[in-house]
């Protein structure tokens, strides 16, 4: 479930800030102004000079401190709405997600088709993924030591250093994460020159993209070829300047070289980048048919939580919002272990 929306919306006229931070429930006075972090992001935001914003601004929600959005453009803004900008006056369509972000690990049975929860954190909407999945990844032994990890699959949250690590190096399985995008991705230029693209798959020094030649679970890494590409008429990723193509000074052609240059992807490339490193090449059939089994299973636990009416919390305050869940979680595993019984009591006729 990616989103909960708090229990308490807040705000004057119902309208939540979406800029709203820790200062905004600090007291304020004449002497001592609070800072606006919608007025430092060029919006309309508060004065906070009415007697309404003395304890707390009149903006933020009071039952859910903790709470915080991650995104909002609404339609028909009414004019007293903080988040109005001073720079765009056309409203723009969308939704506001103003709330909690619940984490969940899930185990996944293909052969089953079904999935529990193992671990679930909960955090405020906007904060980050990276510690938290780490720590969800790195418990994993500790509450469930005969568990084998074959496959971690995430979205781009999990694409940072330490989750990519530690599925790597302490979990010993494959990362099926979701691609994390960089500013540097879009020279492509560059990309002969570190040894990727934009997608994680190795390019040749002439930047033809390499084949994907199978994993090596026991030396975690992953085999590439180049299979003479550039002498059967491939394009290459980019074409470099003052290069003549196919190019007749590659190293690699002849039969002394039959698969052309070979290239083992382990942890990282070679220029150290752990970002883009992935143990299926990302956009395969094998990587959909995988990728798509995860969002499967992460779907049907926001369709249990939707149908509960849990995806707008009846309850006010992280503790207790986080509490909730948490049943939800263990109902839902209820739920699916009762399947499991009905349907190999089924098959067995007992």
């Amino acid at each position: 479930m990616p989103w909960a929306n708090a229990g308490c919306a807040g705000g004057e006229g119902d309208v939540g800030c979406t800029a709203v931070t820790d200062a905004c429930y600090e007291p304020t006075n004449a002497t001592t102004p609070r800072t606006c972090a919608a007025k430092l992001k060029e919006r309309r935001g508060c004065t906070c000079s009415d007697p309404a914003c003395a304890q707390i601004c009149r903006f933020a929600p009071p039952c859910d401190a903790q709470a915080r959005c991650v995104w909002y453009a609404g339609s028909n803004q009414p004019q007293d709405n903080p988040n109005q900008s001073h720079n765009n006056d056309k409203p723009k369509k969308g939704r506001l997600y103003y709330g909690y972000r619940s984490l969940p690990l899930q185990l996944i049975d293909c052969h089953r088709r079904c999935s529990v929860v193992l671990l679930d954190h909960f955090q405020s909407a906007e904060a980050s993924e990276e510690l938290p999945a780490t720590a969800e990844l790195l418990a994993l032994a500790m509450l469930y030591p005969t568990l084998q990890v074959e496959t971690v699959a995430g979205d781009a949250g999990f694409g940072y250093e330490r989750p990519l690590h530690t599925i790597y190096a302490s979990l010993h399985a494959r990362r099926l994460v979701d691609l994390r995008a960089h500013e540097t991705d879009k020279n492509k230029a560059l990309w002969p020159i570190r040894g990727y693209d934009d997608h994680g798959r190795p390019l040749c020094a002439f930047a033809y993209p390499l084949i994907a030649n199978g994993f090596d679970a026991e030396r975690q890494r992953h085999k590439w070829i180049c299979a003479h590409a550039c002498a059967l008429g491939a394009e290459p990723a980019v074409r470099l300047p003052d290069t003549v193509y196919p190019p007749p000074a590659c190293p690699f052609q002849g039969p002394s070289h039959p698969l052309g240059q070979v290239r083992n992807i382990a942890e990282r490339f070679a220029d150290g980048s752990i970002r883009l490193v992935r143990d299926l090449p990302f956009g395969s059939e094998r990587w959909k048919q995988l990728y798509y089994r995860a969002r499967n299973a992460v779907e049907g636990r926001n369709a249990f939580f939707e149908h509960a009416d849990l995806k707008r919390l009846p309850v006010y305050g992280e503790a207790r919002s986080q509490a909730l869940i948490g049943l939800g979680d263990v109902w839902l595993n209820l739920t699916t272990l009762a399947r499991l019984f009905r349907q190999a009591t089924a098959a067995t006729g007992c």
